[in-house]
């Protein structure tokens, strides 16, 4: 296993932060500092990351069901709530995949498999998020056309892949993007608060009855759809 793999599945973090780790002299392998991308430490090897010796834990991918109120991070200089803070304190080392803000809620992912963590957050992949949505107002469909062609936000064009009133003021809200409060920003750049954002799905899996504040490891079947997961082309829907 080379070596950003094996710190991937250490759950130091994923492939991609690993090697930049790996590039800036911040491993070592038996006391020495090894910047060999190609280097394949076995479980006799004593490999450290700043210091710290690092080895692999049982994989595992759970689904948390995030409240608002707590922040996408493993601490927080506000003190605010972490959802690190919703798991038990003996668990595996896990880092999330992707982010949902602090007044957010609904389904997030947890892992330490550094390979599934990549293939959901790399933009190649487009892999789709659902959100409902319920707004300040009544919903006005003549915006639809505006969020679906797109707008620019931090310099790249930002649009809403499928959009569907569910009321007056609820929308149902799929994305293949991940700027940064997007749906938020988005709307309001439409003359709307969002005042309740809850994500229902990631690729194939849906957050269904998963209670607040409440977790559940991914069975083996959901981790191989759930990687498999990509996005088919499909009609606007604008209603």
């Amino acid at each position: 296993m080379r070596l950003n793999r094996y710190l991937a599945a250490a759950g130091v973090a994923s492939r991609r932060k690993c090697d930049e780790l790996i590039a800036a002299g911040r491993v070592t392998i038996n006391g020495r500092v090894c910047t060999n991308f190609s280097a394949q430490p076995t479980e006799r090897d004593h490999v450290k990351v700043d210091n710290k010796l690092v080895h692999i834990e049982r994989a595992l991918t759970i689904a948390l069901h995030k409240p608002a109120g707590f922040v996408s991070t493993r601490s927080d200089p506000n003190a605010r709530d972490t959802i690190f803070d919703l798991l038990p304190p003996k668990f595996p080392r896990l880092f999330n995949i992707g982010r949902l803000d602090a007044q957010s809620e609904g389904l997030l992912l947890l892992t330490n498999d550094g390979d599934l963590a990549q293939r959901l957050t790399h933009p190649r992949f487009k892999i789709e998020k659902e959100y409902e949505v319920t707004l300040d107002r009544q919903w006005n469909r003549e915006h639809a056309e505006k969020l679906l062609r797109g707008i620019f936000l931090d310099g790249q064009r930002a649009q809403i892949a499928r959009l569907h009133s569910m009321g007056p003021t609820r929308l149902r809200v799929v994305l293949r993007q991940g700027i940064k409060q997007q749906i938020r920003r988005m709307l309001y750049a439409a003359g709307y608060e969002v005042k309740r954002l809850v994500r229902i799905r990631i690729g194939n899996l849906r957050l269904g009855d998963l209670p607040r504040g409440e977790w559940r490891a991914l069975t083996k079947s959901e981790i191989v759809n759930l990687s498999q997961s990509q996005n088919k082309p499909r009609g606007r829907d604008s209603r």
